[in-house]
C-alpha cells in the first residue's frame, strides 16, 4: 500500500509550492505532482510501507538536474533519485516528501572507447541497453543484477549480480563519476585513467552512496571482451551445505568460473514451472566459465571432478547460446519465480554475505532457522563470492507469520554479522537495513560516514531517511 503522505517535513507548504511552480515552469510535461505518477515512484517491490514523494520531474541532461538541486536547496525540500525502481530496500521511498528526480530520459551512451575498453554512459542507460549496444564491437559490461536496473542506480547502490566472483562488483567497475552535489555544484570525481593516486578516492564515496549525497548524472565504466567460448552448466546436490562446500572448494582450487549460482529446492521448483527448465528438484548449482574452447572444458571437467567429491553430479553443460540464455534468464526470474509460485503472498528479498569459508555454515543454520519457524523462503545467491538471498513469503494479514519473519530477518543478520560478514553483500542499506550499521560498522565509522553527509549535505535535502538509523 502506498503512502502518499511524507511521515515528516522540514520545510514549509509555501516552500513546496514555490519549488513546483518553478519545476511546472521549466519543465511543463516533463513535471507532474499527479498522485498516479508519485505513487509509481515510492518503493513497491519491498514490504517497506511505500512513501510517494510530491512531485516527479524528468531532466534531459546534467544541467537541468543542476537547476533542479539548486531549486530545491534554496527552500530546503529533499530530492529523492530515481532510476528504474528496482531497489529492495526502499531507496526510491519519499518519508519527509519532495522531489523524485527520475532520470530514465537521460539515457544516452555517451562514448565508447574500445581501444581502452571504457565507456561513458548518462545515469537513465539500463545494463541491457549498453550491452545491446556493445555486442558488435565484441565487448559487454558484466555486473547483471536481477533487474534490468539503470546504471546510475547501480552505481548509487553498489550493485552485483551473477558474474561478480568473476568480474567484481560496481566498485571494481566504475572509474569516474559526475554528480550534482546538494549545492548544486557539478563534480567530476576521477580521469579514465585505469588507476590514479591522487587525492581521495570521491568515486567509490559516491558509489554505494544511495542517493544521500548527490546525483549521479554520468558514469565512466570498465568494460570487458567478450569472451572466445563460454559454456553454462547445471549440477544437482544432496543438500545446500554439499553444494556450498563444493563451491568453497572450486574457489580455493583457483578454477577460473565466471558465474557460480545456488538454488535450493523450492527455488528450482519456482524456475521449472515459471522458465520451463525441467531440472530435479533438489538444491542446484548454475555455473559458466568463460575463456578458450580448450580452457572451457578443460575448467568444467575439473569442476566435475570438484562437485563428485561432496555427492554432486552429474554435470551437465553445453555451450550453446540459446541454452545458455534461457538457464540464466530463469536465474534472473527468480523473483518473479518465486511471486508467481505463492501468489497472494508478499516477497521479503533480502540479502546477507560472509567471508567464503563461513558460506556453507552459514547456509546451513539459516536453513535450519526457516525450517523451525515455519518459513516458506527459498534461498538464491551468489555463493561464488558469499552472497545469497533468501526470500520469505508472508500473508501480510497475519500478525504472527509477520513477527515471525521480522524475528528471521533480525536472526539472519547477526547470524552473517557474527561470522565477520555484511547485512547485505549487493541490495545496500536504504531504509530497510538502516539499525545494522552500527552493530557492522562500530560507532566510530559510523560516525565518520555521517560526519562526511554533512559535509556534503549539511541541509540533509538528499535522499533523507536511508543509510543512516534515526
Amino acid at each position: 500500500m502506498v503512502n502518499s503522505g511524507a511521515n515528516s517535513r522540514r520545510y514549509q507548504p509555501e516552500d513546496l509550492a514555490a519549488v513546483c511552480d518553478a519545476l511546472a515552469s521549466q519543465f511543463g510535461p516533463r513535471f507532474s505532482a499527479g498522485q498516479a505518477l508519485r505513487d509509481q515512484h515510492a518503493s513497491t517491490l519491498t514490504w517497506l510501507p511505500a512513501q510517494a514523494p510530491d512531485a516527479v520531474v524528468f531532466p534531459e541532461n546534467e544541467g537541468e538536474v543542476a537547476d533542479i538541486v539548486r531549486l530545491c536547496a534554496r527552500h530546503g525540500v529533499p530530492i529523492i533519485p530515481y532510476g528504474t525502481g528496482t531497489g529492495l530496500e526502499g531507496h526510491v521511498n519519499a518519508p519527509e516528501g519532495g522531489i523524485s528526480v527520475d532520470t530514465s530520459r537521460m539515457n544516452a551512451i555517451v562514448a565508447v572507447h574500445a581501444e581502452d575498453l571504457d565507456a561513458v554512459v548518462q545515469p537513465g542507460v539500463t545494463r541491457k541497453q549498453l550491452n545491446d549496444y556493445l555486442r558488435d564491437q565484441g565487448l559487454f559490461f558484466p555486473i547483471d543484477p536481477g533487474a534490468d536496473a539503470s546504471l546510475g542506480g547501480m552505481a548509487a547502490t553498489r550493485a552485483s549480480g551473477t558474474n561478480a566472483v568473476r568480474y567484481g562488483t560496481m566498485k571494481d567497475n566504475v572509474l569516474s563519476l559526475r554528480a550534482v552535489l546538494a549545492n548544486g555544484e557539478i563534480i567530476s570525481t576521477a580521469s579514465r585513467a585505469k588507476k590514479s593516486s591522487a587525492g581521495y578516492d570521491l568515486t567509490r564515496l559516491l558509489v554505494g552512496s544511495e542517493g544521500t549525497l548527490g546525483v549521479i548524472t554520468e558514469v565512466t565504466l570498465r568494460l570487458h571482451g567478450i569472451p572466445e567460448a563460454i559454456s553454462a552448466g547445471v549440477c544437482p546436490f544432496g543438500s545446500e551445505k554439499a553444494a556450498c562446500d563444493a563451491v568453497i572448494a572450486t574457489i580455493q582450487s583457483g578454477l577460473a568460473v565466471a558465474r557460480i549460482e545456488l538454488l535450493d529446492t523450492l527455488m528450482v521448483k519456482a524456475a521449472n514451472a515459471y522458465s520451463g527448465l525441467g531440472l530435479p528438484e533438489t538444491p542446484m548449482l548454475f555455473l559458466e566459465f568463460h575463456g578458450s574452447d580448450a580452457g572451457v572444458a578443460e575448467q568444467a571437467e575439473r569442476f566435475g571432478e570438484i562437485a563428485a567429491e561432496f555427492g554432486g553430479g552429474p554435470f551437465t553443460w553445453a555451450t550453446k547460446p540459446e541454452e545458455r540464455t534461457k538457464l540464466w534468464a530463469a536465474r534472473h526470474n527468480a523473483y518473479w519465480a518465486v511471486k508467481s509460485m505463492w501468489q497472494g503472498a508478499e516477497i521479503v528479498a533480502t540479502d546477507v554475505c560472509v567471508p567464503l569459508s563461513r558460506l556453507a555454515e552459514c547456509v546451513a543454520q539459516t536453513r535450519l532457522d526457516i525450517d523451525a519457524t515455519g518459513l516458506i523462503a527459498p534461498i538464491v545467491g551468489h555463493v561464488g563470492d558469499g552472497n545469497f538471498h533468501v526470500q520469505p513469503m508472508i500473508d501480510m494479514s497475519d500478525p504472527s507469520e509477520i513477527a515471525a519473519c521480522e524475528g528471521f530477518l533480525e536472526r539472519l543478520v547477526e547470524r552473517a554479522l557474527a561470522m565477520e560478514g555484511t547485512c547485505t553483500g549487493e541490495h545496500g542499506v536504504g531504509q530497510g537495513k538502516r539499525k545494522y550499521l552500527k552493530a557492522e560498522h562500530g560507532a566510530p565509522a559510523l560516525a565518520a560516514m555521517q560526519a562526511i553527509k554533512r559535509a556534503l549535505d549539511p541541509a540533509g535535502i538528499m535522499n533523507p531517511g536511508k543509510i543512516f538509523p534515526d
